[in-house]
């Protein structure tokens, strides 16, 4: 089990809905697609995850799915990621969360 934090910890991510708005593989990787992300803000979001070995691309353009959009950027292979897709399972086996009716790009949680 990993360690416990406070609602305070808890509190301080940001989840957002994301629309995906385009999707390709980063070249010379098995496992990364950099989406264009739709997050209720006025520009959309380049975010890097790593989920090409068990989705293709094209797959999941459109869908909407849970990002966590306060990170600080990252560098993966020389694209600056800004944010990070919630997923549940692991390396080998996961599955996408989504909601179960459409939501608005930007919705959060209360």
């Amino acid at each position: 089990m990993k360690d416990t934090i406070t609602i305070d910890d808890f509190t301080k991510i940001e989840i957002k809905i994301g629309t995906i708005l385009e999707a390709v593989r980063v070249p010379e990787t098995d496992t990364l697609i950099k989406c264009v992300v739709d997050v209720g803000e006025e520009t959309p979001r380049t975010i890097v995850s790593g989920i090409a070995h068990l989705r293709r691309p094209e797959d999941i353009v459109g869908k909407q799915l849970p990002y966590i959009t306060n990170l600080t950027p990252r560098h993966i292979r020389g694209i600056e990621s800004n944010g990070m897709l919630l997923a549940v399972g692991d390396v080998d086996e996961f599955a996408l969360l989504h909601p179960d009716v459409p939501v608005a790009p930007g919705t959060s949680g209360k």
